[in-house]
């Protein structure tokens, strides 16, 4: 597992270059206002979401499962202390299709336990950003987080 964090930036390519000289690692995934690290060493999936005005830079925070067979016993244990949100499986979200478990904090703050089932889904149509539809773009804002 390792920890992920979701940030909105004001400029993607000015947030990538600066992310790239801190871990001293390029992208995994790169498209249009959004860029994504893997990032082994601290273990750290950090997510960027380009959002110009965004008035929180925090979008949200999770944990990568990078086994997918953990999944059903952090659902139990979630479910068993009360605190399961919501359950979206074969989510096509960020680039790639992901069954994820949701809960939220006391303070509001979203968290996300997710494994990808597929790194390189096909490209939906008009999907320059996260989660967009053709009905409702994405917003990467608190309170309406991506993939929600």
């Amino acid at each position: 597992m390792r920890l992920q964090l979701a940030l909105n930036v004001s400029d993607i390519d000015a947030a990538v270059a600066y992310y790239s000289r801190l871990f001293a690692t390029a992208p995994h995934k790169r498209r249009p206002g959004y860029a994504n690290f893997a990032i082994d060493d601290p273990a750290l999936k950090l997510v960027l979401f380009e959002v110009p005005g965004a008035q929180e830079h925090l979008n949200h925070i999770g944990v990568e499962v990078l086994d997918p067979g953990q999944m059903p016993g952090i659902q139990k244990r979630l479910a068993d202390n009360d605190i399961l949100a919501r359950v979206v499986d074969q989510s096509t979200c960020c680039h790639a299709t992901q069954d994820k478990l949701w809960s939220d904090g006391p303070d509001g703050l979203n968290w996300e336990w997710y494994t990808i089932t597929d790194d390189a889904p096909q490209a939906r149509p008009n999907d320059d950003t996260c989660c967009a539809s053709d009905a409702e773009p994405a917003r990467q804002t608190p309170g309406n987080v991506c993939c929600t």
